[in-house]
């Protein structure tokens, strides 16, 4: 599932080839026809992200809720559009630029109220002004539950997935397994300092490098990491592979469904 920097990337070229201008919106596989011609003709006027959630707005008020899931992915192209192939839930086409969506968990028209909730039931983003880390460290701090949970449940800190969890925790010397409210405020506020710096650079680059610019491959002496996710990290991914750091074997385990990773020589704070 694409991570928060994703869809802030996804908000912004939709800002370059659309913001301003009106778009003609069609939806080929038919699952969001009634949608589609509501905002057919509408110009867009904001391009937003909160976490893993893309909203568009238009001129008449409504916002388009996209969240692309496992399997939802864009491709932009030229205009003029060629005839959609495959299962195209919604075309965007601009005079200069088109934007199909394919496979999304979630396309839905919003008003301003329904916007509002979405916001109130998603945690502060690191890649947002208006974010609050306060917000989560209120839940964090009293939580009998493992930090490594807490940073994936969206409803404490939005956008953060499976690779930045690691990472962060990694960078900051925290195991996973440790309670949220066994970590003091400064080891949180270090934590959601390294997501905004991390996420940002996300946002920037377009692929996720989490290492420092002494562990690089050139700073090390050490192959380059070949993986289909691209960029350098510390241990997602690195199961049974000896540590940067100390050489220790990444360890691996499945954590409410999803593979968490983690040094248990670096990680122990």
């Amino acid at each position: 599932m694409p991570e928060g920097h994703v869809i802030h990337r996804l908000a912004r070229e939709h800002r370059r080839a659309f913001g301003g201008h009106r778009v003609r919106a069609q939806s080929p596989q038919g699952r969001f026809a009634d949608g589609a011609l509501l905002i057919d003709g509408r110009t867009l006027t904001e391009a937003d992200a909160h976490g893993k959630h893309l909203l568009l707005g238009f001129d008449d008020e409504r916002w388009l809720h996209v969240h692309l899931g496992i399997y939802g992915r864009y491709t932009f192209g030229p205009s003029p559009a060629p005839a959609p192939t495959g299962m195209v839930r919604l075309r965007l086409s601009g005079d200069d630029e088109y934007a199909d969506l394919r496979g999304p968990n979630t396309c839905e028209l919003l008003d301003p109220a329904g916007k509002k909730e979405l916001h109130a039931r998603l945690g502060p983003d690191p890649l947002r002004a208006d974010a609050d880390p306060e917000l989560a460290w209120r839940r964090i701090g009293r939580s009998r539950t493992s930090i490594g949970i807490l940073l994936m449940d969206q409803s404490v800190v939005a956008g953060v997935g499976n690779i930045y969890r690691a990472e962060a925790l990694f960078r900051q010397g925290i195991a996973p397994s440790r309670p949220g409210r066994d970590l003091s405020r400064a080891r949180w506020e270090a934590v959601w300092e390294d997501l905004v710096t991390l996420m940002a650079d996300g946002v920037r680059v377009g692929h996720i490098d989490t290492v420092r610019p002494e562990h690089t491959p050139e700073a090390m002496g050490r192959p380059p990491r070949v993986d289909g996710h691209g960029g350098e990290v510390y241990v997602y991914r690195r199961s049974g592979m000896p540590c940067h750091l100390c050489g220790t074997e990444i360890r691996t385990e499945v954590l409410t469904g999803r593979n968490l990773f983690w040094c248990p020589a670096c990680q122990t704070g």
